[in-house]
């Protein structure tokens, strides 16, 4: 299990934003510093899932010297490990259709909080399932 680096950044007035200095490009956001972690988590595991989907390799973790060396990276350091290709709960590309007006709405609001696309729809829909009480049973006829 590869173990990669992650920055946590907090501007005043803004929530935490996490990047990972082995991966350009992949950002996420959370609300608190816990959510950020989690997030952070999530993002990775989706980034690494899609490399691996798309028969990229990884890239080697660089050291916590190389990027604290690099003044680019003054933030708080995170430490995540990654699961190997087997991982249970893997990453999967979905085609979907979104009204265009909400898909420009949808990246601004990721773009502003530091996350990709697919992490905001991905965090909005855990805060929806989480808000709504689970489904009821089906009735069967069969039953008395």
């Amino acid at each position: 299990m590869a173990v990669y680096i992650a920055m946590i950044h907090k501007d005043p007035g803004s929530d935490y934003g996490v990047s990972f200095p082995d991966f350009p490009g992949c950002v996420t956001a959370g609300r608190t510093l816990e959510e950020a972690r989690e997030m952070a988590s999530e993002a990775l595991a989706l980034h690494v899932g899609y490399m691996i989907e798309t028969g990229r390799s990884l890239p080697e973790a660089k050291t916590l010297d190389a990027i604290v060396a690099d003044p680019e990276n003054a933030a708080v350091v995170s430490f995540l490990a990654v699961p190997g290709p087997q991982a249970k709960s893997k990453a999967v590309r979905v085609n979907i259709m979104i009204p265009e007006s909400d898909l420009r709405r949808i990246d601004a609001t990721a773009h502003r909080l530091g996350m990709s696309r697919s992490s905001l729809l991905v965090r909005a829909a855990r805060e929806l399932l989480a808000a709504s009480p689970p489904p009821a049973p089906p009735i069967r006829a069969d039953t008395p």
